[in-house]
């Protein structure tokens, strides 16, 4: 493609490498995109509280596309711009799903406020489950995690891996809801229906006057799907699911050596 008119990019095990801190090389990458005039998104399935840590590193970053589309963020203004949340019924109905088809499953979920750090933000995790997670959770009884909508909800499983979570799960799954993963090791991902990566930042190239054929966007995991498929340039980074590998424009060198870079210093 030509020099793109917008960058996006997934951030963990795409723009980031194992550790929470961006290379020199890929904030160098990001700032002379962003000295050209050509804006850079960050499309996550990190909810907005988790954006703050990485944005710091990448001044000049605007906007985010966060849980897995679910919610857009204004980085510079600390401040939630629209979120698509799953019903009360539809966390109750999706809970009774997994209790059947994945025996021994466990359930988190993500809720957000108007900025970051705002307290409804802090997600639910079902009582008696402690996972590795960096910032704040609130244990609560199952029956309470359905009392107000959420943007995500998290199905976790101890001893299965995300594929046959997916595999278990979706048979059983209505129209009105939409499953990914972005965690390999046995976690799947819940929103309403029809949102993914592809529709937040389909409404954030709209809004900057960029048409689909002029964004590149790079990413490593099912989440990252539909984005790169829409998307005019789709870069698989080389450390990617067989499933993003499969329908990539471009594969480019793993996150653990500076895969996104690579590909922007063309232009930038």
């Amino acid at each position: 493609m030509q020099q793109p008119r917008l960058v996006a990019s997934d951030v963990d095990g795409t723009l980031l490498p194992p550790h929470p801190k961006p290379t020199e090389r890929t904030i160098t990458a990001v700032a002379n995109v962003l000295a050209s005039g050509t804006p850079f998104v960050l499309v996550t399935g990190r909810p907005p509280r988790w954006i703050p840590p990485i944005a710091r590193y990448l001044p000049g970053v605007k906007t985010a596309v966060c849980a897995n589309g679910a919610v857009l963020y204004d980085i510079a203004e600390d401040r939630v711009l629209s979120a698509i949340t799953l019903k009360p019924e539809q966390l109750r109905e999706l809970s009774a799903i997994a209790e059947r088809a994945v025996p021994g499953s466990w359930l988190a979920v993500e809720w957000v406020g108007e900025r970051a750090d705002d307290e409804i933000s802090i997600p639910r995790i079902e009582t008696g489950r402690r996972p590795n997670w960096t910032d704040a959770y609130r244990e609560v009884p199952r029956a309470q995690m359905a009392e107000s909508p959420a943007i995500k909800l998290l199905i976790r499983h101890d001893e299965l891996n995300s594929d046959q979570i997916f595999a278990a799960l979706a048979p059983h799954v209505g129209e009105d809801v939409s499953l990914t993963w972005s965690d390999p090791s046995g976690m799947i991902e819940a929103a309403a229906a029809g949102v993914t990566k592809a529709t937040g930042l389909a409404e954030v190239a709209a809004a900057a006057g960029v048409d689909q054929a002029d964004v590149i966007a790079f990413g490593d995991m099912p989440n990252d799907l539909e984005m790169l498929q829409w998307v005019g340039h789709g870069v698989a980074m080389g450390n990617a699911h067989p499933a993003i590998l499969a329908v990539a424009d471009e594969v480019t060198a793993p996150n653990t050596q500076d895969g996104v870079a690579l590909v922007l210093e063309r232009w930038f």
